[in-house]
């Protein structure tokens, strides 16, 4: 009897849930991914803070970062309660954790589609994204407060129902569970996977022609090309590197949040908790940390910065307005 309630999660309620352990290398894995959320900081910081970092290509990195950064700072801390099976927060709590996890979610979708129209405009129409796209800030600034609103009554549609009672699904008391039926599920699974991974898949496509054409076109040295369309037909080289490190990011967000989305399909109801699919849902976040990697990999300007916060010149007066970075 003693060891019953030892494993129970409020001993002194008969219908409590059970706890459930931790193993060790899944904690040191959970640990880990918590702890490698210190770049994806540094990743928002660097974005705000220095004004010569201040693109349109840029301010959709930075709504990116900021999903990636409340994925560490909020949902993979839940995850760790939830997968212990002991909630103790409170049923409101728990409501607001899975439609918080929803919105991020969405805007991270939104945010990838908004980067690949961003280098879709750039790489295959450059005059117009010099002339309307980039300058003023305002246009990409409000795409991106739409993208949040969006996501947020997108994620109050799908969850309408939890959100009015969130222990409707708990079989037992300290459970936070939500269950998404089949037709809320199918619309999710076209909204947040096979419609935006279409459009992305479709404008790269289109993104890799143009440059392989405009490659080409370059090596053969055609005199015409050169002398009269040179600002029309050429790519800038920075912008063709920051289409395949933004692509490189598409691929590993594909690559991280189909197993998810898979596991969805093939269940009739998609319970989204972590103990249903903990592979699948620990994938998705991992996506959050391996993006300021990329960043760090592909963008000498990120190191930099990097360099500068990590060696407290960020403190100085008007650091934000030092320009040291090529962009």
């Amino acid at each position: 009897m003693e060891l019953q309630k030892t494993e129970l999660c409020f001993p002194q309620v008969n219908t409590s849930c059970r706890k459930r352990m931790i193993p060790q290398f899944k904690a040191m894995l959970i640990y880990s991914l918590l702890s490698s959320h210190y770049i994806t900081v540094c990743s928002v910081l660097i974005v705000s803070h220095f004004r010569q970092l201040y693109t349109t290509t840029n301010l959709l990195v930075l709504s990116l970062a900021v999903a990636d950064f409340l994925v560490g700072l909020l949902q993979m801390p839940s995850e760790i309660i939830l997968y212990q099976g002991c909630w103790t927060l409170g049923d409101s709590i728990c409501a607001l954790n899975f439609f918080v996890g929803f919105i991020i979610i969405s805007v991270s979708v939104g945010s990838m589609v908004l980067i690949s129209i961003d280098r879709y405009v750039a790489i295959c129409n450059p005059m117009f994204y010099s002339t309307k796209v980039t300058f003023p800030l305002w246009r990409v600034q409000l795409s991106i407060f739409l993208c949040w609103m969006f996501s947020a009554l997108y994620s109050s549609f799908i969850l309408r129902d939890f959100l009015i009672q969130p222990d409707r699904y708990n079989s037992c008391y300290g459970e936070c569970v939500v269950v998404v039926n089949y037709v809320e599920g199918a619309v999710d699974l076209f909204v947040n996977f096979f419609g935006p991974i279409t459009v992305i898949i479709v404008l790269y496509i289109r993104v890799f022609v143009v440059a392989v054409s405009q490659a080409r076109a370059m090596r053969s040295h055609i005199a015409a090309v050169r002398l009269q369309h040179s600002e029309t037909v050429k790519v800038k080289k920075s912008e063709m590197k920051a289409a395949r490190t933004l692509g490189v990011v598409v691929v590993v967000f594909l690559l991280c949040c189909s197993p998810y989305y898979c596991y969805t399909v093939a269940a009739e109801n998609s319970l989204i908790a972590a103990s249903s699919a903990p592979i699948q849902l620990w994938l998705l976040y991992c996506n959050s940390c391996l993006n300021p990697v990329i960043y760090a990999f592909f963008y000498p300007w990120f190191r930099k910065c990097i360099k500068h916060i990590l060696t407290l010149q960020i403190l100085q007066p008007d650091s934000c307005n030092i320009k040291t970075f090529t962009v």
